[in-house]
């Protein structure tokens, strides 16, 4: 890799031809010259080519992972794993964020209180199911706007914004130590289906919109406990106990998260790092592919996200949040800006340990990641080529028909794009080199215990 080439016609007609998101054309043997050709650009290495794109898309190492006291580390993760949390104390964080199946549950979409069994095998005796997929927690850090929709995200002025609006108070968010993902674990707790339930216990009796109330009635359950009286003072040294509210909680699993669930040794950073050896010759030549593609364009930052929102023609399947006319669409980024022209946008995946993160889409209606990536080659087609019969039975019924306006709205950068299953190939080989050896198995992240005493999810 070291050794330097130089670029022919040829392999500047294919980058130009990916760069612009089309079938690359085959490369073909320049004419014969008697004299030097003074036409192609001074040679670099392979290695030289793809750091240069990179930086060119602003692609770069994560950011410095922030420091967590391990009081709080150990506080988080006794809160994640602790299904006293929900409503009917049957469901925790991690139910649907398994360490098994990092950090996700390997469903399309999620099933939430009420369930039983875990990961592919969890069922719901109604089967109600959670309109979206359950994403995963690496890297959490470095992210600004959270859940498919960016519903909890803050601002350049340091201004959270998320759907509890005035009742997450400055004196609360005075607490969050992590940005947004300080914020993400309040929500949960609140939604019926996913973790609170409609009846049986004091948490369902709450008013919906009584989001303080409910995030009171969790801490009055956490403040019974001992040990966990014990774990938020240790936390959190010199606030008593009667000054700590949810969001100390909400705080504490995100540090969890960070501590435990950012990964930044991928071969893709060794790279970065300036180890030429550090890619495949395939991995490399797929770096090189994907850079020069329209995908970096979206897929760039720290987590190879922009954490802009697109609609990139993915099928509506599932629920649904309750939109349009069937009451079974989910307009995305829509329902938290209220704008039109955001209808079907959905945030950008962060493609680090990607390939261990399936299924796909803000739906998981694309079960494998080849076909996910394949997806960007005519997705128009392909939404409307959508097969169903890839899905759990319990889902194949509930795919929308509602191509046409998905694909009146699709992102505009899509257009034209067209590549060969040999592309492919070499984007897949690239995605390789973005996981973290460390992320193939979470299995020391599971308490062996929580205070509540209740059992822990172990698939």
């Amino acid at each position: 890799m070291n050794g330097r080439t130089r670029r022919s016609t040829g392999e500047a007609a294919l980058l130009f031809a990916l760069a612009i998101g089309c079938d690359a054309p085959r490369p073909t043997a320049p004419p014969a010259r008697s004299t030097p050709n003074t036409e192609v650009a001074t040679s670099v290495s392979d290695a030289q080519l793809v750091r240069q794109l990179a930086a060119a898309r602003q692609i770069v190492p994560l950011p410095r992972t922030p420091y967590v006291r391990p009081a709080l580390s150990r506080l988080g993760q006794a809160l994640a794993f602790d299904k006293i949390l929900s409503g009917t104390r049957d469901i925790s964080c991690m139910t649907c964020h398994l360490p098994a199946f990092a950090t996700g549950d390997d469903r399309s979409v999620s099933i939430g209180q009420g369930g039983t069994g875990l990961g592919p095998g969890r069922s719901h005796p109604g089967a109600v199911f959670i309109p979206r997929n359950a994403p995963a927690l690496f890297n959490m850090s470095a992210m600004r706007h959270l859940f498919w929709d960016g519903r909890v995200e803050v601002d350049a002025r340091g201004t959270f914004h998320t759907p509890a609006g005035a009742q997450l108070t400055p004196t609360m968010t005075r607490v969050f130590e992590f940005g947004p993902i300080s914020a993400l674990p309040m929500f949960p707790v609140t939604n019926r289906d996913e973790m609170r339930g409609y009846g049986g216990n004091e948490l369902a009796a709450i008013p919906d919109t009584a989001l303080d109330g409910i995030w009171a009635g969790i801490m009055n359950r956490l403040g019974a406990i001992p040990e966990y009286r014990g774990l938020f003072q240790a936390a959190y040294p010199g606030t008593k106990f009667s000054d700590i509210t949810f969001a100390h909680a909400s705080n504490a699993i995100a540090g969890f998260i960070i501590d435990q669930l950012t990964f930044n040794d991928t071969p893709w950073d060794r790279f970065l790092a300036g180890r030429d050896d550090a890619l495949t010759s395939a991995q490399l030549d797929g770096a090189k592919t994907f850079l020069a593609l329209k995908c970096s364009i979206c897929h760039n930052g720290s987590t190879l996200s922009d954490e802009q929102f697109h609609n990139v023609a993915v099928a509506q399947v599932g629920p649904g949040e309750g939109d349009g006319a069937s009451r079974r669409d989910d307009f995305g980024r829509m329902r938290v800006t209220g704008s039109p022209d955001d209808r079907f946008r959905f945030r950008t995946t962060p493609l680090r340990n990607v390939e261990l993160t399936g299924p796909y889409g803000h739906d998981g209606s694309v079960t494998s990641l080849r076909a996910f990536v394949e997806h960007y080659s005519e997705s128009d087609k392909k939404l409307l080529e959508y097969d169903p019969s890839q899905l759990e039975p319990a889902l194949r019924s509930t795919a929308l028909d509602n191509a046409a306006a998905i694909l009146a709205q699709r992102d505009t950068l899509l257009d034209g794009v067209l590549f060969s299953p040999e592309i492919a190939d070499k984007l897949m080989q690239y995605i390789t080199a973005l996981t973290d050896p460390r992320a193939r198995d979470l299995s020391r992240v599971v308490p062996v215990r929580v205070p509540s005493g209740l059992p822990i999810d172990r698939p």
